[in-house]
């Protein structure tokens, strides 16, 4: 569970728009997230491996990339590249544990060579994948991670030194990216005559690191790994910002992130709507875990899931740092309580609440211990949380 302290958003003055608005309006930024760490994955077995652990169906980094992910050419860029991944690994029981973006990074062989027109030279390589992970859990993850290796051919290293992830967020750039940053160009492959290099080059760097659609949801913007002490493309000086800017930007849209945020061990993949976030397939087979997420899913009924939640005093203002992770929602009428938040920081939050009670209406909702702090969780009319909103749709 997370908590934050004093914080204040990137704009100002933003009066009774959310930050979220007021991020748009400002946006696009960039946060470097120092939360999360990179591993590599190596070796023959790296696909067979990962495949029976997660929760998505990994077996895609395997095959070749597809062109609706292609670049404009540019040396040492891929001509095609396969967007990123967002996973879980579970305990046997179905709970979570943690969450993991993968990245194939480009063989050798697949990036264009000094003309711009056609592959370069490169010879066979095994499939090494990246992903960035909750860094507050990387030495447990990687003893789990190893303890699963058994004889498999696969090395796990921890690269956190060498790489760094970073998030583009705001404005309308979740709206009018493809999968990588360039929609114009979305369908380039090898020997085009549009000599849009220098385009391509500004959304990658020298080594075919580049930007993708976060996997998650478009209003979420971009996500990347990058070479370490280097920033990335397209981030602009006076728009790096607070990696707590970025967190806000999730949590209005109702999104939880890491071990921090999603109780490791306890929380139940669909209430914590990994399957709204494109995290689980039901296709692929087994899997650790597989058969709670499996059957809670076939049932079709989720009592409680997360939602974002805004706190307000009695005059519907909103209140800063009154409340924190692990406080008791209740219901203000009867005493109930119908959940728990999970995350908080100034004024907004996330909550596991009973959807049958969530949505009462304002003021029905209220902190345990401190009836003066009313909570409001925003529903998917309530106008701020696009995320959320297309959180419910997929998994209606």
């Amino acid at each position: 569970m997370r908590r934050f302290g004093s914080f204040k958003p990137f704009v100002a003055a933003i009066g009774h728009r959310s930050h979220s608005s007021a991020v748009k309006s400002a946006g696009p930024l960039a946060s470097l997230l120092k939360s999360r760490s990179v591993i590599r994955f190596s070796g023959p077995d790296t696909i067979k491996f990962l495949q029976g652990l997660l929760t998505n169906d990994v077996r895609k980094f395997g095959e070749p990339p597809h062109e609706r992910t292609s670049t404009v050419p540019t040396p040492n860029m891929p001509s095609v590249s396969e967007p990123p991944m967002y996973a879980a690994l579970l305990t046997p029981q179905g709970r979570f544990l943690y969450d993991f973006f993968l990245y194939r990074h480009a063989k050798e062989a697949e990036k264009l060579d000094p003309t711009g027109s056609g592959p370069g030279s490169g010879s066979t390589e095994s499939t090494e994948l990246f992903a960035d992970v909750d860094a507050s859990d990387l030495d447990e993850l990687l003893q789990t991670l190893k303890r699963y290796r058994l004889r498999s051919k696969v090395e796990i290293e921890n690269v956190g030194e060498d790489f760094q992830c970073w998030q583009r967020f705001g404005g309308d750039i979740g709206e009018k990216s493809s999968e990588v940053e360039d929609p114009g160009t979305a369908s380039l492959g090898w020997g085009s005559g549009v000599d849009l290099a220098g385009i391509s080059a500004s959304h990658g760097s020298d080594g075919g690191w580049q930007w993708f659609k976060d996997p998650r949801l478009d209003c979420l913007g971009l996500r990347g790994i990058f070479p370490t002490n280097t920033v990335p493309p397209l981030v602009e000086a006076d728009k790096e910002t607070n990696e707590e800017n970025y967190l806000l930007w999730r949590i209005e849209n109702g999104i939880a992130e890491g071990s921090s945020e999603i109780p490791k061990g306890e929380a139940i993949p669909l209430e914590f709507n990994l399957v709204g976030l494109n995290a689980i397939s039901f296709d692929k087979g087994c899997y650790v875990g597989q058969e709670l997420v499996a059957r809670t899913h076939h049932r079709g009924v989720i009592r409680k899931r997360l939602v974002p939640l805004k706190f307000v005093n009695d005059d519907g203002k909103e209140v800063e740092q009154r409340v924190s992770a692990g406080s008791q929602v209740m219901d203000a009428g009867s005493g109930k309580k119908i959940g728990s938040v999970t995350t908080a920081i100034g004024s907004r939050g996330l909550g596991l609440l009973r959807l049958d009670d969530a949505f009462k209406g304002s003021g029905s909702l209220a902190v345990e211990g401190q009836n003066d702090v009313k909570v409001e969780a925003l529903d998917r009319n309530g106008g701020l949380m696009n995320g959320f909103q297309s959180i419910i749709n997929r998994v209606q």
